[in-house]
């Protein structure tokens, strides 16, 4: 219990750790480096779903589960965005700008996290304490951009930087609560552990190629985001080996 509510804590509260240049920086971010940093994320999320959720799930489960909770988790995100207003940045090479309202963005972005601390919920309700910590550290990896540009974009509606560096992280924070849900329900009910992990593994793979992959291909930086895509993938793998 202990490790799943540090892992919740601390995966959640990367949005706000990456909010935190916002206090400093002068300018704003060009698309180059949102870019990378997307394509980055994915590499590190898609590695963990491959080698980590799913592998895991297969040796608790079997293929049935793993199938059904893939199709659920791509279900779950399909039905969410389709509920859910989705902001698009606009493209510009001289930085982001955001033409959209704060409070649609803060509240379109806080319910997208719901599912991500879902993920690392269930990752913790494994047998293998480690598949938790792998999840927890993606979704981090996943989070500390997102929190950047969510401040970024309140800066630019004349927000203060300490009020929207604060914001940024509460978007983060409502992970703690879905992670704990998904612990719980898995934990004590040993049959969904296989389910869940798959359910995670949908729902990341989802976001992977339907928002981040998409989003980081947007300005003709397409070379540049994939080899910030392998990257990431090399590095996950090395955190899996060393693990």
């Amino acid at each position: 219990m202990d490790d799943v509510f540090t892992g919740s804590i601390l995966s959640a509260l990367s949005t706000g750790l990456g909010a935190v240049p916002i206090l400093f920086l002068k300018n704003t971010l060009t698309h180059k480096w949102r870019d990378i940093l997307l394509a980055f994320s994915a590499g590190i999320m898609m590695t963990a779903s491959m080698f980590s959720l799913i592998p895991e799930a297969l040796k608790i489960g079997g293929m049935l589960q793993v199938v059904a909770g893939l199709f659920l988790g791509v279900m779950v995100l399909t039905i969410l965005e389709k509920q859910i207003p989705h902001i698009d940045l606009e493209h510009s090479r001289s930085g982001i700008q955001f033409d959209e309202k704060a409070m649609l963005i803060i509240a379109a972005i806080t319910l997208h996290n719901l599912p991500e601390g879902l993920s690392v919920g269930v990752s913790y309700a494994a047998d293998a304490s480690e598949t938790g910590n792998l999840i927890a550290f993606a979704i981090g990896f996943q989070n500390a951009p997102e929190g950047f540009l969510v401040a970024l974009f309140l800066i630019s509606q004349n927000i203060g930087r300490m009020k929207a560096f604060l914001i940024a992280t509460a978007t983060g924070a409502v992970e703690i609560v879905t992670s704990l849900l998904g612990y719980y329900l898995t934990a004590y009910v040993n049959t969904l552990v296989p389910y869940g992990l798959s359910f995670a593994a949908g729902a990341m793979l989802f976001i992977i190629y339907k928002e981040l992959i998409p989003e980081s291909h947007g300005d003709g930086n397409e070379r540049t985001a994939t080899y910030a895509f392998i990257t990431g993938i090399v590095i996950m793998l090395m955190l899996i080996e060393a693990f």
